[in-house]
């Protein structure tokens, strides 16, 4: 401030014009120190956010998300969540109330819903928590707490409260079930109990 009166006594007597640059000269540099000193408080306050989230931390949330994946012309999954959130990175969408199929040579293979699920871009993998129920072409239906698809060469795992039912030929329960890529053949582990029915009767 005391550079800019000193100016202003040195224009006394010079004219208006130069009086009036001096003052406009003047209000400039005082926004530029303003602008300058803002700047620093809003950085030290991002920087302090940063640290206190932690890079790792950080989340974007969203609503009605949609995930499908296509190779070659082919689908192989589509998965839908009513909200959820990505990692920082992307690489991870965590869902919740979800619904999906898989698919085989573009049809329909199986359909599932679950209150919560995880896709990783990083692997490819889908991940339902919490009242998984699906549905396979055939008719078959399971309900599990978990279940991890990997891919559409690779076995599916339903673990925790697993139960199985085909039409009126079979139900079973277990601790974990390993299906197949084909979906054709099933393995029950731990605690298993397996009913069989004819298929005349009910």
């Amino acid at each position: 401030m005391s550079i800019i009166r000193r100016l202003l006594k040195k224009t006394v007597g010079n004219d208006k014009k130069k009086k009036l640059y001096l003052i406009l000269v003047s209000i400039a540099i005082l926004i530029m120190i303003w602008a300058f000193v803002s700047a620093e408080i809003l950085t030290a306050n991002f920087n302090r956010t940063q640290i206190k989230l932690g890079v790792n931390s950080q989340k974007v949330e969203a609503v009605g998300i949609i995930i499908t994946e296509t190779k070659q012309g082919n689908k192989h999954f589509e998965i839908y969540g009513e909200t959820g959130s990505y990692s920082n990175d992307h690489s991870i969408a965590t869902l919740n109330n979800v619904v999906g199929n898989l698919y085989k040579e573009n049809e329909v293979s199986m359909s599932f819903q679950s209150s919560k699920g995880a896709y990783n871009e990083k692997n490819g993998s889908i991940t339902l928590y919490n009242n998984t129920f699906i549905v396979l072409k055939n008719g078959t239906s399971l309900e599990a707490d978990k279940l991890t698809w990997e891919g559409s060469d690779k076995d599916i795992v339903a673990e925790g409260n697993v139960r199985i039912k085909k039409d009126a030929e079979m139900y079973a329960i277990a601790n974990k079930c390993v299906i197949n890529p084909q979906y054709d053949k099933f393995k029950i582990i731990g605690n298993s109990q397996t009913k069989l029915y004819g298929k005349d009767k009910k």
